[in-house]
């Protein structure tokens, strides 16, 4: 059975590269995989802080017309869109009053049409289950790459979403180990990277980003590797610009290039902070 996959709005723009790697390593491994037709904004940009019940309408919009098509999971490779989806599917299997209180009649259309049969992941969840799979496709190990994996503060908060340790989240550690990376060890990987202020308080988002590039370096790393669009655009945007900056890969990105997939230039080529000049000098591209 194929796994439908809700892009959600950064992936189509801002995060292609990380859609087009999640794509070429799901068909690398032979892990069914297609974009849900139809799907619509999950309301993770303004909407959940000005009308609660639509943002639980406009996910649950998206998780019906998955069930209807015959899927059995939808992964959301965005941490918000997963954040908020799951949120949506919890409320309606745990039947939250707070959540769905608005409007009583809509909330009783939204729970009979949607039949709680979904399994929602994120695309980390996914190649955790196929880890031999992807030590069997390692063709470029990148052992003389050094790095630190950057988890953000939405994929472990609130408990009730998190599919990994909250304190201490370690999928990704572990499969990019899987690369033969040399993971190291940092406490800041569930830390704030202030994306949502980016725009509204440049400043602290500058602050943020540099302290988490600060302490990567500190702790030995040459890259971040992030599991989410706006952490990822927000850490090469606001890092500050008057040190060396480090690069920030998509996990997924990693995984193509010990892969050696052919379209990892091209994802390379859409960073702000260009990695070429690391990977060449590490000799992995």
């Amino acid at each position: 059975m194929k796994i439908a996959l809700y892009p959600g709005c950064s992936l189509n723009s801002t995060a292609k590269e990380y859609k087009m790697s999640l794509i070429d390593v799901f068909r690398e491994l032979a892990i069914p995989l297609k974009e849900l037709d139809e799907w619509s904004c999950c309301s993770a940009s303004a909407g959940h802080s000005t009308d609660p019940f639509l943002t639980y309408a406009l996910c649950l919009r998206n998780l019906v017309i998955a069930e209807n098509e015959g899927y059995s999971e939808i992964t959301l490779p965005c941490a918000a869109c997963y954040n908020l989806l799951k949120s949506a599917h919890n409320a309606i299997v745990n039947e939250v009053p707070e959540a769905l209180e608005a409007n009583q009649e809509l909330q009783k259309i939204m729970k009979s049409f949607y039949k709680k049969t979904l399994n929602i992941s994120h695309p980390l969840e996914v190649l955790a289950r196929v880890e031999n799979k992807i030590i069997d496709k390692v063709k470029n190990p990148l052992s003389s790459l050094k790095v630190v994996p950057y988890y953000g503060c939405l994929l472990t908060r609130p408990r009730e979403v998190a599919f990994d340790n909250v304190e201490q989240p370690v999928l990704m550690d572990n499969l990019l180990k899987l690369t033969k990376a040399e993971v190291k060890k940092w406490s800041y990987k569930t830390d704030c990277c202030s994306g949502s202020l980016s725009v509204a308080n440049t400043p602290q988002a500058e602050k943020s980003t540099s302290l988490l590039a600060e302490k990567a370096r500190q702790a030995g790393a040459d890259a971040i590797v992030t599991a989410c669009p706006l952490c990822q655009m927000t850490l090469e945007s606001r890092q500050d610009k008057d040190i060396q900056q480090i690069p920030i890969f998509y996990f997924t990105e990693l995984i193509a290039l010990s892969f050696s997939l052919d379209n990892c230039k091209t994802y390379f080529e859409k960073h702000l902070i260009n990695p070429f000049s690391l990977l060449n000098k590490l000799q992995l591209i």
